[in-house]
């Protein structure tokens, strides 16, 4: 580890994609910092073991992006120069009954590090945002130049609020940001209000699943690792400087351009376990979209970015992860 280099940023350090980044940092000898709140979402303990299991030689603050002396004064210790911005309060179908911890941690929150990347010197920041902006306006292969104007939860709308305010910034400041939006991603130490942990957890455990839309539902399942390569690439190639009026800010699709249809999900889902689901099919649920499917061309051209792993290999694997980890639990 080079210790003249300032430490990487890792906001949601704690997170599924923040550990996991962590870790791909620290093994290619990175300093990182990083910071969560920790909150109570969803179990905090599993956010504790999988920093235990994943990064356990990261420093990470609990901080709450709204603490904004808190914030600055992490930024005045650290000197950061690159910064991945994991952390948000995730979730379509909590939006719908907690719409305040949206507006603080994914709004005010992103304005907090927006402002400090750009008085602090910060060279690059990446920042996630979600398949959830295509909403009702865009039609499948999902490209980055389709409208994002018709959110279907206020997850999505603050995620695409997000996108214009990293432009904004990119335009006002110069400040080079890159926006990142992910499709479903899964993998072992996923987020257990997730379908593959959801799912996993309830096969192996003999309890129903509820099978939304009847089942007539495709989702574009990208594997951490190949999120995490992502990652990486992007925070590697920074915008180039305001070239011709054109600020320095870029959005990129990372997911697998595999839809998979959800019966099918469930399928592989019941092999790895060893036993078939109880299906429970209820109608579709408010702000969720019937499919998703990332056109991943330009992150190709851009990165390099090249998913490796379908569901047949990825999903097996978070079963096991279930059955060690939560055992009698699952």
């Amino acid at each position: 580890m080079n210790d003249t280099v300032p430490p990487v940023l890792v906001t949601g350090a704690a997170g599924f994609i923040g550990a996991h980044v962590c870790r791909a940092l620290r093994t290619r000898g990175e300093a990182v910092i990083g910071l969560d709140n920790f909150n109570a979402y969803y179990d905090p303990q599993l956010k504790r073991d999988r920093v235990a299991a994943l990064c356990p030689d990261v420093d990470i603050r609990t901080l709450d992006l709204t603490d904004r002396e808190g914030l600055a004064a992490l930024f005045d210790e650290c000197r950061f120069v690159r910064v991945v911005h994991l952390a948000a309060q995730a979730g379509v179908r909590y939006s719908l009954t907690h719409p305040h911890d949206y507006v603080d941690s994914n709004l005010a929150g992103f304005v907090n590090l927006l402002e400090l990347c750009r008085h602090r010197g910060v060279e690059h920041l990446a920042y996630a945002s979600s398949s959830s902006v295509y909403g009702d306006s865009a039609t499948p292969p999902f490209s980055e130049d389709q409208r994002i104007d018709k959110p279907r939860s206020l997850y999505a709308a603050t995620k695409a609020a997000n996108e214009l305010m990293g432009y904004t910034y990119a335009q006002l400041y110069g400040l080079r940001a890159t926006g990142l939006r992910f499709f479903t991603v899964y993998g072992p130490w996923g987020r257990p209000d997730m379908a593959p942990l959801l799912f996993s957890r309830a096969v192996l455990a003999g309890r129903p699943i509820d099978v939304f839309n009847n089942g007539r539902m495709r989702r574009d399942f990208t594997w951490i690792d190949d999120i995490v390569d992502g990652v990486l690439a992007a925070l590697d190639h920074p915008p180039p400087a305001c070239v011709d009026g054109v600020p320095p800010h870029r959005v990129f699709n990372l997911g697998n351009h595999t839809p998979v249809e959800l019966e099918h999900f469930i399928a592989v889902i019941e092999r790895a376990a060893g036993r078939a689901a109880e299906k429970v099919y209820k109608p579709m649920q408010p702000g969720d979209m019937v499919e998703t499917m990332a056109d991943t061309a330009r992150a190709h051209d851009a990165l390099g970015f090249e998913p490796r792993t379908a569901i047949e290999d990825g999903l097996p694997e978070v079963v096991e992860w279930c059955r060690a980890y939560f055992g009698e639990r699952a």
